[in-house]
């Protein structure tokens, strides 16, 4: 057999392995890395920004439950990508970050781009390595595309000198493993499964929350199936949203504060009690609620909250546990309980403040109303990626899903400037599907040369940007002297829809609810992207809330 080399067996084993996408930057010391990937039926995305490029590697992870690869040349670029392996790493995502590096004959003497990467990946990574022949590479990104999806997903680093990447090896001497099964689904024990829905019929406010992880799981018809047998009210996490349809008469979203500080008994089906969910303490929770907590991490229950029943295992499995109990011994809760009445007021109370907010036809426009208009276009199956301070918060409250994963946003981590990133993974992943991407101004900002990228592919993503000129709280002049500018503030009305028009793209310059609906209509049409820049009242806020966001 002919010689072959490190790139090329970085490549095979990952297509091997189950990696279809990978995104990077390349230069020294991998841009033959990206050649064998392209060779081996690899579909890679050359992006603008390693931090970017691995962003989407991690939406890939939840997207498909399979890794998103990121490939960076040594030093600066691999330390760029330690953003998306810390977000991939605090939301529970597969991915997998290739770091090239400077060759292991001149360490420690100050190579060109040398860096301790190894070193530096192992806090955010489940898996950190650099092989110790190149003939065992295949061996290494097993084990890190196994243990990426294993348990609590997570994300790998492997680490490859440039001497490894280019020498000569020969194949007959190579061996490939086979391809790393899916996760096995570990079960919870049944005991604890009739225990915690013996919880469930005695409480008075029971309330039901499913997280990401219900979505990354691919539990949705198992929750479906639970919620319509127990009739129990439900509310998701942002990205948990569409597990079951966001508009079922279940829902108690609107009242989610209500629900929240008012239930005696929480079922977490994929959620954690994090500053998402407000840590389960009061004042948004009642200091004596009970929790019932599902999730695949032992070490999650109980955290913050100590849980009445835990629940460890394969979450699609434990609800299809639960499910099989409820069929021996059903338990629907009562259509006359006081609770349901309760949280109909409220819910119909704040339905008909928001939708007042999302009626409003002043120009300029809030957010509501321009939230309204992609609610009312984007065609079924759109996936929005939703991004900003107050555009990502009220977008969950206007635009519904129906189906899991179709939500992207900062997520678990708060992680501002993944917007880009996630939207190009999103398209990249489902071609026939429309993506919008929903961008506060500062947003926006962390990525903007993105659109590039996605004008190069011709990925017909729409770009909207609420413009507040601003980050937070809008401004509406600045002062002549600049530097005495709030250091919040950008510029005013700044024409970011002409950027993409120098790519190939469409950008559009709306004021007016009227011409926002020509516009997006324009461009859910488009084959190429567009930029839709929305000037809004840079006074435009969320509605008030009855608790500060974060739990003091």
């Amino acid at each position: 057999m002919p010689p072959i080399d490190g790139n090329t067996l970085i490549a095979r084993s990952l297509k091997q392995q189950g990696v279809e996408k990978m995104f990077g930057i390349v230069g020294f010391p991998v841009f033959g890395v990206a050649a064998a990937a392209q060779q081996e039926g690899i579909q890679f995305i050359a992006m603008r920004n390693e931090q970017a490029a691995s962003y989407a590697a991690g939406a890939v992870g939840f997207l498909t439950g399979r890794p998103g690869a990121c490939l960076t040349v040594s030093g600066p670029g691999m330390i760029h990508a330690i953003a998306g392996l810390s977000n991939a790493a605090e939301n529970c995502w597969p991915m997998v970050l290739i770091g090239g590096a400077s060759n292991s004959y001149q360490e420690g003497r100050g190579a060109f781009q040398e860096a301790p990467q190894v070193e530096l990946a192992r806090y955010y990574a489940k898996y950190t390595a650099r092989p110790d022949a190149a003939a065992r590479i295949p061996f290494y990104v097993e084990q890190a595309v196994r243990t990426a999806i294993s348990g609590r997903p997570g994300a790998a680093y492997l680490d490859f000198p440039d001497d490894m990447l280019n020498r000569p090896i020969e194949d007959d001497g190579v061996a490939f493993p086979a391809r790393c099964p899916d996760p096995p689904r570990p079960q919870a024990d049944p005991a604890d499964v009739r225990r915690a829905l013996d919880v469930l019929r005695g409480a008075k406010r029971p309330l039901v929350i499913f997280g990401k992880g219900a979505a990354y799981a691919r539990a949705e018809q198992e929750i479906r199936a639970f919620v319509e047998a127990t009739q129990l009210p439900f509310l998701s996490s942002p990205m948990g949203k569409g597990v079951v349809d966001d508009e079922h008469p279940l829902s108690v979203a609107p009242a989610r504060g209500l629900a929240l500080e008012q239930a005696d008994v929480v079922l977490l089906l994929g959620a954690r009690l994090n500053w998402i969910m407000h840590f389960g303490l009061p004042p948004r929770f009642d200091a004596n609620v009970k929790t019932i907590q599902v999730d695949i991490h032992a070490e999650e229950i109980g955290r913050n909250v100590p849980a009445e029943v835990g629940l460890v295992g394969d979450l699609k499995a434990i609800v299809g546990q639960m499910n099989a109990a409820l069929e021996a011994e059903p338990f629907t809760f009562a259509a006359d309980a006081p609770w349901r009445a309760t949280l109909a007021k409220k819910v119909e109370e704040n339905r008909q403040f928001v939708q007042g907010m999302m009626n409003d036809e002043s120009v300029l426009m809030g957010y509501y109303r321009v939230l309204r208009e992609i609610r009312e276009q984007a065609p079924p199956g759109t996936i929005i990626q939703a991004e900003g301070a107050n555009t990502m918060d009220i977008s969950r409250s206007v635009l519904m899903h129906k189906e899991p994963r179709e939500r992207l946003d900062a997520a678990s981590f708060g992680t501002m400037g993944v917007g880009l990133a996630q939207a190009i993974a999103a398209q990249v992943v489902h071609p026939d599907r429309k993506v919008i991407c929903v961008e506060g101004d500062s947003a926006f900002g962390f990525s903007g040369m993105e659109v590039e990228t996605a004008c190069r592919y011709r990925l017909p993503i729409v770009f909207l940007i609420i413009n507040n000129n601003g980050i937070g709280m809008g401004f509406e002049a600045l002062p002549e002297d600049r530097f005495q500018s709030p250091a919040s503030a950008y510029t005013i009305e700044a024409g970011y829809e002409k950027g993409i028009e120098g790519f190939g793209g469409k950008g559009y310059r709306v004021r007016t609810p009227a011409e926002l609906s020509s516009a997006l209509k324009q461009a859910l049409d488009d084959d190429m992207p567009s930029v839709i820049n929305v000037l809004i009242d840079p006074q435009a806020r969320a509605k008030p809330q009855k608790h500060p966001w974060l739990t003091q």
